[in-house]
């Protein structure tokens, strides 16, 4: 089992991984971001499942995307609800993939007052279970 803490203190709660998402948490276990794209308009799609939101189409393929990101918007957060209720702060923010999706998620390994909308950020895994991890984000590291 998966140490229940990680970065920055933050748990690491076990999300329910079902077969339509298991591509997603399986790929992030093994370290890398994988998400479907719609084989009908090319669209990346977030929340990972098996149809599009965009034109319905139910041909979806799944690609390893860069993991690489921009800061749209960002929050420090006080006061968290369930395996979140114990941290005394930690970070809630917006990225956008740059292959498109917006992505709500948490920035690690900088001091909050650090970060900065328009902030390049990269993924970054936290296990949670045998079979799945986290994908979170930290300040792009030069190279």
């Amino acid at each position: 089992m998966a140490d229940p803490t990680s970065h920055d203190g933050l748990p690491t709660p076990a999300p329910y991984v079902s077969p339509e998402t298991r591509p997603f948490w399986s790929a992030a276990k093994a370290g890398r971001l994988t998400l479907p794209f719609c084989t009908a308009c090319g669209v990346a799609i977030w929340y990972p499942k098996a149809f599009c939101s965009t034109c319905g189409s139910l041909d979806v393929d799944w690609r390893d995307v860069s993991g690489l990101a921009t800061v749209y918007s960002h929050t420090q957060v006080h006061r968290g609800e369930g395996a979140y209720r114990e941290v005394d702060s930690f970070v809630l923010a917006l990225v956008d993939l740059d292959e498109g999706p917006r992505v709500l998620t948490n920035i690690v390994d900088i001091d909050p007052a650090a970060i900065a909308i328009g902030q390049r950020v990269q993924v970054v895994f936290h296990d949670a279970s045998d079979e799945a991890a986290l994908p979170r984000f930290a300040p792009l590291r030069p190279g």
